[in-house]
């Protein structure tokens, strides 16, 4: 019989918790959705293929009626239950906030212990039916190993929109978790695994089962838009937890066995609840409905369906039946399956939810942590699990200090801050201090505006370019021996990273607010890029925002073949100038002539190859191949201007064509504007070739800057 067990547990992992590949069954469904409402029973009758598992369903069953004919349950006895909540997100909506799970837990408590005010409207013929279950659900504060915790825990994965096997989004949550990482028993806590999608449903789980008492699978399924009222979900659909909840204490739909309501043979099924009315099940709040006469000789009339109950799938659910009460409180006196250990003295204690709460942890957040200057931040006390009091230290802004739950902070000089926050339960204090958490961005820079990276030795915490790493992998760097134009360029190591990575490059704001309505703003960009393999399919995407990054507008998309349709299977660096694409993003319209304009470059990588960012060019005036750094060019008196050796350590070549003789003067700046050389030249026409001895000055970053008597133009270079 242990053999068996144990094989068991491994098929029920792989298949009972596996979704099946088949089409969107609208029978399944509320009325006008376009998710199938609950998948209880389809996991259930996959997991009766199993002959291991058919055996020890005939066991649990037996168990669980022995327990109900024996009316065993304590009453007047409210039961605890440990809630764990993990967030299984790959940095999307799914990611639903702390709010939004308090929210959804107080609602199944409001449903369970019949605080609803809507039960009071239920139809006539159930006046005085509804029951309170006298369960509460209370957030775990202990994770398996001790450590204090809110409740809720937060993993990024791919897997969170891949919901084929649930298992496998377990075990991501297991072995990423920003808590615990290792099992938490299904014995000890309801899991919840909020997540973007799991296989087509809005909801499942499974039900009480001595094969799975200890897994951590033990648990319940939730899309994110299906928890609570708030955030991402909303009213109509925020009783789906009370009704999984109700599978997981043992409850059937009330038509039945099956995932299908209105099947007219349903009424020859039965959900083992004899005050719930044989019915077909409905999809929508049809009052009227009246669909079993098989009924009748147990209420001695002819009833109609309690489709105001919470296992139906109507958008009317509001209340249990007795009959569920008791079927519910019984299925929590099985040791078997592992329900009578969650609410025991013992388990309160050790998952801290007794309901002694302390300060574990002092922790807080921002609604930004980049803003302009002048700009406000909201800030939130996230301390957990209770505060009596706190001080905040802001260095560098206005408050400097503040006792508020959440206050308000205005910055108004550039410069990366510090912030810390002192919370105390009135017993025991904890300090939370974040440093360089607030980035205030310098004052905005005119137009030309050029970045070719060369004056940098590294990107990280620099005032000018914020970089954006959700996934906590590898970010853009500072690239030091390839680039188009100098030797350095910004990098992103995508070879060789997992799939569904976004990496971003963001740019201080930029004064485009001296451009006339009619004028033309043009910014261009130099990238080098290569797939791993044909069939990567991988984005650039830059976005253009007038406030300072508050919202963001997106101009450019490249994607897939457009990106780059050659492909190399190791890690690749662009070897030539003609590695590189220059993209002229020429729709940045009189909505974004603010001084508080900025660019923001997203890269979003599958496995793909290296990506490569180089002489990012914003200037007034029609597309230039050429870098613009002025705003008076030359005109077709001098052309193919060209620089070399670039970098250069020692002589500066300048080769140029004149159409007619002319004097011309050669100045070198450098990064701050400031002339340090400066040399007259008597152009001939024709071709001319001037050489700048640059071994006087230093190595670094540096521009020239060519003139005539009517016009400029100016190129960057680069002593090594």
């Amino acid at each position: 019989m242990l053999k068996n067990l144990l094989l068991f547990l491994i098929v029920f992992q792989l298949f009972g918790l596996t979704a099946q590949n088949k089409p969107f069954d609208i029978t399944n469904a509320r009325e006008g959705e376009n998710i199938e409402y609950c998948h209880q029973h389809i996991k259930l009758m996959e997991s009766m293929k199993d002959p291991a598992f058919v055996l020890i369903k005939e066991q649990d069953d037996l168990e669980f009626e022995q327990l109900l004919k024996k009316g065993s349950v304590p009453k007047a006895i409210v039961y605890k239950i440990p809630v764990v909540f993990h967030v299984l997100h790959n940095n999307g909506a799914e990611n639903i906030t702390h709010e939004q799970i308090v929210n959804g837990l107080f609602i199944l408590n409001r449903d369970f212990r019949l605080l609803n005010a809507d039960a009071a409207n239920v139809h006539a013929e159930f006046q005085g039916m509804p029951s309170d279950i006298e369960v509460e659900f209370v957030l775990a504060t202990k994770a398996p190993n001790g450590a204090c915790f809110n409740g809720v825990t937060r993993t990024m994965s791919a897997l969170s929109y891949d919901g084929s096997s649930g298992s496998a989004q377990v075990t991501a949550i297991k072995n990423g978790n920003n808590v615990y990482q290792g099992s938490w028993p299904g014995n000890k806590y309801l899991n919840v695994f909020i997540c973007g999608e799991i296989g087509g449903a809005a909801g499942y789980t499974t039900n009480p089962s001595f094969a799975s008492a200890t897994s951590m699978t033990n648990g319940i399924w939730l899309l994110h838009n299906y928890m609570g009222s708030i955030g991402t979900s909303s009213v109509g659909t925020s009783r789906t937890l009370t009704h999984e909840v109700g599978h997981w204490l043992n409850l059937s739909h009330t038509w039945g066995g099956n995932n299908n309501p209105g099947n007219a043979t349903s009424c020859s099924t039965d959900d083992g609840v004899t005050d719930t009315p044989n019915c077909i099940g409905v999809q929508a709040c049809v009052m009227s409905s009246n669909t079993c006469n098989s009924d009748n000789a147990y209420w001695g009339f002819d009833i109609r369906d309690n489709i105001e109950n919470y296992m139906d799938y109507s958008y009317c659910s509001k209340m249990f039946t007795e009959g569920q009460k008791t079927r519910m409180r019984t299925a929590l006196q099985s040791n078997n399956t592992g329900r009578a250990n969650l609410w025991s003295a013992s388990n309160l204690t050790a998952t801290g939810a007794s309901g002694t709460l302390t300060l574990c942890a002092a922790d807080f957040n921002a609604d930004r942590t980049t803003i302009c200057s002048g700009e406000s931040v909201q800030f939130t006390d996230a301390s957990f699990n209770i505060v009596s009091g706190r001080t905040w230290t802001f260095t560098g802004g206005s408050p400097s200090t503040s006792t508020s739950s959440n206050p308000t902070v205005t910055y108004s000089q550039p410069g990366m801050y510090a912030v810390t926050l002192s919370a105390t339960d009135g017993t025991t204090t904890d300090v939370e201090t974040k440093t360089n958490y607030i980035r205030v961005l310098p004052t905005a820079v005119n137009l030309p505006f050029w970045e070719g990276f060369e004056s940098y030795t590294s990107l990280a915490n620099l005032p000018n370019w914020e970089i954006y790493n959700p996934n906590n992998n590898n970010a853009f760097v500072l690239e030091t021996t390839t680039a188009y134009t100098g030797s350095k360029c910004a990098k992103l190591v995508n070879f060789g990273q997992a799939p569904s990575n976004v990496d971003e490059l963001i740019s201080a704001p930029i004064d485009l607010s001296v451009i006339p309505a009619n004028g033309i703003v043009t910014l261009s960009f130099r990238y080098a890029y290569r797939k791993k393999t044909s069939g990567d399919y991988e984005y650039l995407k830059v976005f253009i925002s007038s406030d300072c990054g508050t919202t963001w507008a997106q101009r450019k998309t490249l994607g897939g073949n457009q990106l780059s349709s050659l492909f190399t299977g190791n890690s690749w660096a662009p070897a030539s100038n003609a590695d590189w694409v220059t993209v002229h993003v020429t729709n940045v319209t009189s909505n974004y002539f603010s001084q508080d304009f900025k660019i923001k470059f997203r890269f979003e990588g599958e496995g793909g190859n290296n990506f490569y960012l180089d002489d990012i060019n914003l200037y007034s005036g029609a597309s230039s191949n050429e870098i613009v750094l002025g705003i008076n060019e030359f005109n077709e008196s001098i052309n193919d201007i060209s620089l070399y050796p670039n970098p250069t350590d020692g002589e500066l070549n300048v080769s140029f064509s004149a159409s007619k003789n002319k004097s011309m003067q050669f100045q070198v700046l450098d990064l701050t504007g400031k002339i340090i050389q400066n040399n007259v030249v008597n152009a001939v026409q024709g071709s001319n070739l001037v050489l700048l001895d640059t071994r006087i000055f230093a190595a670094g970053s540096y521009f020239l800057k060519i003139m005539s008597e009517d016009h400029f133009k100016t190129l960057p270079f680069v002593i090594k």
